[in-house]
């Protein structure tokens, strides 16, 4: 944790940054280091995971609140500094805030004088890689939400030795590098006085043991490469770059270790007639001359019903109707938007001689009192 960076600093807003600031943000970041456009980049594969982890906080009103307030400590209960941690380092550079330093970090700084620190963060328990997978969806599917199944081709516990990476029958025994402490001390002279170096050791990782005899599945790592198939439940009202966190689906963890993440990043289909906005709906109704004239009852489709709703006379193109609560449930509340229906008055492309003859007919009877801004319009002057 003492690596992370502050979230609104990931993505390069301010923080009180509005919702749709925060998700302009994110879109610009995550597509700058999509792995698919830095293959092979370890460096832009970390940001963009970063840019993730902090796009799910900041993006959910709750967690956003209390990072806000607690820092790290309010979103991830295994964080050691913030609210509830060592407060009273809070005068002395912000220690234990957002993004600052706990007991660990102070030890870390100083472990390397006088005999250093018995045992090592990183060779405790450390949670798995987390991963990312993008699913692309319907547009119907994102109204309703739905499961759909993945396949992720990622690192698994290898079940022969579940995990221990030795084999079957066969222990751990305790590593001759560093005497099972896990880390291998150097002690040096300078002019200033013995300074003692403390890393963690290399042959066992800083876990103080190692295989006696590998598992011939997984070679001794506890891990094997497989293509698994996950199901993902994704719910009613996500848009295009909504991300849904699937706990304990990521990589096995170091050390006896919790699994890591699996991140869903949507992208839904656009709609060939229905535009969205936020939570809101958009619809262009075409409707005829004599029913924007007279007046008329119109059928609105709607995704497994339809709407009525009554044009007035007079109706002209562009003007617009709005339905409440048919629109799109928010993804958290699960309240509905709206649906914004806009009127277009269609003109007939294609007559028939008889058709235009109809038309001249009912032009003539009409005159020009039926319509003013017209009359109005021909008598300006330029």
């Amino acid at each position: 944790m003492a690596d992370k960076r502050d979230y609104y600093e990931v993505l390069g807003v301010q923080k009180g940054a509005s919702e749709e600031d925060i998700k302009k943000a994110y879109r610009k970041l995550a597509m700058k280091y999509h792995p698919d456009r830095n293959p092979g980049d370890k460096e832009a594969e970390e940001k963009f995971k970063e840019v993730n982890e902090a796009y799910e906080i900041l993006s959910d009103p709750d967690k956003k609140s209390k990072y806000d307030q607690f820092g790290f400590a309010g979103v991830d209960p295994s964080y050691g500094g913030g609210a509830g941690g060592f407060g009273g380092f809070g005068d002395f550079g912000g220690f234990g805030g957002a993004g600052g330093m706990n007991f660990e970090d102070i030890f870390d700084m100083f472990g390397s004088f006088g005999g250093g620190r018995r045992g090592s963060r990183r060779s405790g328990p450390q949670k798995g890689r987390d991963l990312q997978k993008t699913v692309t969806i319907d547009f119907t599917d994102a109204l309703f939400g739905c499961s759909k199944q993945i396949e992720l081709t990622k690192d698994i516990k290898c079940k022969t030795c579940d995990g221990s990476g030795a084999r079957p029958g066969t222990g751990r025994k305790t590593c001759d590098a560093c005497g099972g402490s896990g880390q291998i001390s150097q002690v040096s002279n300078t002019p200033f006085g013995r300074f003692q170096n403390v890393t963690t050791c290399s042959k066992c990782g800083g876990t103080g043991q190692v295989v006696e005899s590998p598992c011939p599945d997984c070679s001794g790592t506890g891990r094997i490469r497989k293509t698994v198939k996950i199901k993902v439940d994704i719910p009613a009202g996500v848009d295009t770059d909504s991300i849904v966190t699937v706990r304990g689906q990521g990589e096995p963890g170091i050390n006896g270790g919790p699994e890591g993440d699996l991140y869903i990043v949507i992208n839904v289909r656009p709609h060939s007639t229905y535009k969205r906005r936020g939570n809101d709906l958009y619809l262009e109704l075409p409707i005829t001359f004599d029913q924007a004239a007279l007046g008329a009852k119109v059928q609105v489709p709607g995704f497994g019903e339809t709407y009525s709703y009554t044009i007035t006379p007079g109706t002209q193109t562009g003007s617009s109707f709005r339905l409440r609560g048919k629109g799109v449930p928010d993804v958290r509340t699960g309240r509905k938007g709206d649906l914004y229906v806009k009127v277009i008055v269609e003109v007939p492309t294609k007559l028939s001689r008889k058709e235009k003859k109809a038309v001249e007919e009912m032009a003539a009877k009409l005159g020009d009192d039926v319509y003013p801004k017209k009359k109005k319009f021909s008598t300006l002057k330029f």
